[in-house]
């Protein structure tokens, strides 16, 4: 039978008419009235939660879990206590099949007060797709761990030298390495191995600079094949991969959500949460380590390996990942001068990270740019190598914290700008993240004003032949991100909204798609099953993110004088699968050649990998993050008026030149978010 994790609430809130709902890992929230099944609510806002017993509590598929603690962004306080107690239905069912103590069953945990309500995977029929594959790179492979076969002389009375000493002489010998010490937890193995093996060994020995070489595996016989691990650890997103570290290939790649996102979607909902919740540290810590211990089983799985085999990892993240996977407390990154508890590189043994990995496998965390310029952004740099040449190039990783790189051989510079969760689904009404069933492309009809659409998992188009027969497959759940691109610029392009992003009422009278919203109107992109709408408020979200990105690249750009940009490389698995063209209508990106605009992937995965593979890339990362110059946008006072004209459609100060050439933008008109059309006076807030 459930009971409350230690800790929490176990008496009902207090008496309320309706309480407020928020579901991760989508990020979909509302406000139900008291005595709601948890069910009901997920599906009332979209969310699909599997249940295939119709809600008598027999199937167990529609298990969740509460959240606890105090989550400021939202403004609540969750507990298990905000659920009415376990019903007799599953009490009976956690007796005959188990129910793990946190989990509850969402057809009949019935709401008594506010929730964060975690959907475990398994339970979600329209799960969030991870676009963070590996990357095409040659690596040339020289890697922190080899294999090295010895055989050792059998011990006899006249030689009185321990085993562990002799086998010691032989790896030295037969490596070149000098001063080669074990790992401590292999000496107790080391008679054993060596009689099994006859006397003839395979050991793995980590040779890395700034400390002694080390025997960190042991296997008797010869053993001629050892793994790595390269993760990059994403605010939403973990993506691993695995690799074989004797030939340098990628033999395995998989991703999952980031756990972490009950506690908070975005970075600084996560420090807020470890803020107010000191206690539940540990578990945003286990959460992610849990994860990519999963990752690994599936992966070495996929080839027929086992975690003993994966001998070195290397590890990248934004700071706050960073410092959460290491279980540092990253409140001092919620406020300036946003100080890193640790930024250089450090190695650590896996098993002191709780990793299911070799016994003594090492871990290489990669080193951190700036408080919140991450490891990751680092991995990006040393992927794209903007350094290296004249061209000056703009790499940015575009997520809930955008990470900016801008420079060449001459200069670089680096900085980060809190973009919110807004690009990913959050905060916008319909919006969701990548997932079959959501919109991904849409266009609009200039004349008509009619949309049409694409949503992920299917290949036609909603005006195409064969979509409504097959859309009932996925269904149109939502809008992620880059459909959210897309659908501002091009409300934009047809004249639904002006270049300050408000909708224009009087577009009311040549479609019907714009409809009132108390004083503000929307635009329906699909009204069947659940409506798909852009809302004046989620314009206004787009809007915010955007310009605070710009204005992160206006103030690197402003510290090298305001060159023109050569080239735009967008990082991550949303700038991959953003169009450049809307990217740029939007003035999320700098004006720049649209051919000169490419996505680029997982290059945080791939510097990850470099890093992996070969130690002079390690020693090649460290040294730029000792070069490059950090730009803290909190403190530029300039900022905020590039933050302000950046909130206009592109810019309100930058013309944009090369891109009017490529596209015909709309003269500037007027126009209000008033019902009647007209401009009304914003309040101050």
């Amino acid at each position: 039978m459930p009971t409350p994790a230690p800790g929490s609430s176990s008496s009902p809130a207090a008496p309320q008419a309706t309480a407020r709902v928020v579901f991760q890992p989508s990020g979909r929230r509302g406000t139900f009235d008291i005595g709601t099944p948890l069910l009901d609510a997920a599906r009332a806002l979209g969310v699909y939660v599997e249940s295939v017993c119709g809600g008598r509590g027999i199937c167990g598929k529609c298990q969740c879990s509460v959240s606890e603690g105090q989550f400021a962004k939202e403004g609540l306080t969750s507990a298990a206590g905000h659920l009415a107690p376990a019903t007799d239905k599953e009490s009976r069912y956690a007796e005959l099949r188990g129910l793990a103590s946190d989990r509850r069953l969402s057809c009949q945990a019935k709401i008594l007060g506010d929730l964060v309500i975690d959907v475990p995977t398994e339970a979600q029929t329209n799960r969030q797709i991870v676009r963070k594959r590996a990357e095409i790179r040659h690596i040339d492979p020289d890697p922190a761990v080899r294999l090295v076969t010895v055989r050792v002389e059998e011990p006899d009375m006249e030689t009185p030298r321990g085993d562990a000493d002799r086998l010691r002489e032989a790896l030295e010998a037969a490596s070149g390495l000098v001063g080669l010490r074990f790992d401590p937890p292999l000496l107790a193995s080391v008679q054993t191995v060596l009689r099994k093996g006859q006397w003839q060994v395979t050991a793995a020995l980590y040779d890395d600079a700034g400390e002694p070489p080390l025997v960190i595996g042991l296997w008797p016989g010869e053993k001629t094949t050892a793994y790595g691990l390269a993760v990059d650890i994403g605010s939403t997103t973990i993506a691993a991969h695995l690799c074989d570290l004797t030939t340098g290939r990628t033999v395995s790649s998989a991703g999952t959500s980031n756990p972490q996102i009950r506690f908070g979607e975005d970075l600084m909902s996560r420090v807020s949460y470890v803020q107010m919740n000191p206690a539940r540290l540990p578990d945003l810590t286990r959460t992610v380590r849990e994860a990519i211990n999963a990752l690994v089983g599936k992966l070495v799985a996929d080839v027929g390996a086992s975690r003993s085999d994966v001998l070195n990892a290397t590890f990248v993240g934004n700071p706050v990942m960073h410092h959460l996977f290491l279980g540092i407390d990253p409140t001092e990154l919620g406020g300036a001068p946003f100080a890193l508890a640790v930024s250089d590189a450090l190695t650590l043994p896996a098993r002191d990270l709780a990793l299911e990995l070799a016994a003594g496998a090492r871990v290489y965390m990669l080193p951190c740019i700036a408080g919140h310029v991450g490891a990751d952004a680092a991995a990006a740099t040393l992927a794209e190598a903007p350094g290296k040449g004249e061209a000056l190039t703009l790499l940015v990783d575009i997520g809930t914290n955008a990470e900016i790189v801008l420079g060449n051989r001459d200069r670089l510079l680096a900085a980060s700008s809190p973009t919110g969760p807004a690009f990913e689904g959050a905060e916008i009404t319909c919006g969701q993240r990548a997932a079959p069933g959501a919109i991904e492309r849409i266009r609009i009809d200039r004349v008509t004003l009619e949309p049409r659409f694409k949503v992920i998992g299917l290949d036609e188009w909603s005006d195409e032949p064969g979509f409504a027969e097959k859309v009932d497959q996925v269904g149109v759940t939502g809008i992620c991100g880059s459909g959210i691109i897309e659908a501002v610029a091009e409300m934009y392009l047809s004249g639904l909204i002006n270049e300050d992003g408000v909708i224009d009422g009087a577009m009311a009278e040549r479609t019907a798609r714009i409809v009132p919203n108390g004083r503000t109107y929307s635009y329906v992109i699909a009204g069947d099953g659940i409506a798909i709408t852009i809302t004046q408020t989620d314009i206004r979200s787009i809007q915010l993110a955007k310009a605070a990105l710009y204005a992160g690249v206006k103030l690197l750009s402003d510290k090298l004088g305001n060159p023109p940009i050569d080239r735009i490389r967008l990082a991550g698995a949303f700038g991959s699968y953003i169009d450049p063209m809307y990217a740029m209508v939007i003035g999320l990106i700098p004006d720049c050649d649209l051919d000169a605009v490419s996505g680029v992937g997982n290059a945080a995965g791939t510097g990850a990998r470099m890093a992996l593979l070969s130690r002079k890339h390690r020693r090649e990362v460290e040294e730029i993050v000792r070069g490059i110059e950090k730009i803290e946008t909190a403190l530029e006072p300039d900022f905020q008026a590039h933050f302000v004209n950046a909130m206009a459609l592109p810019n309100k100060a930058d013309p944009f030149e090369k891109l009017r050439a490529a596209v015909a933008l709309p003269e500037p008109k007027g126009g209000g978010d008033g019902p009647d059309g007209g401009r009304r006076r914003r309040r101050r807030g």
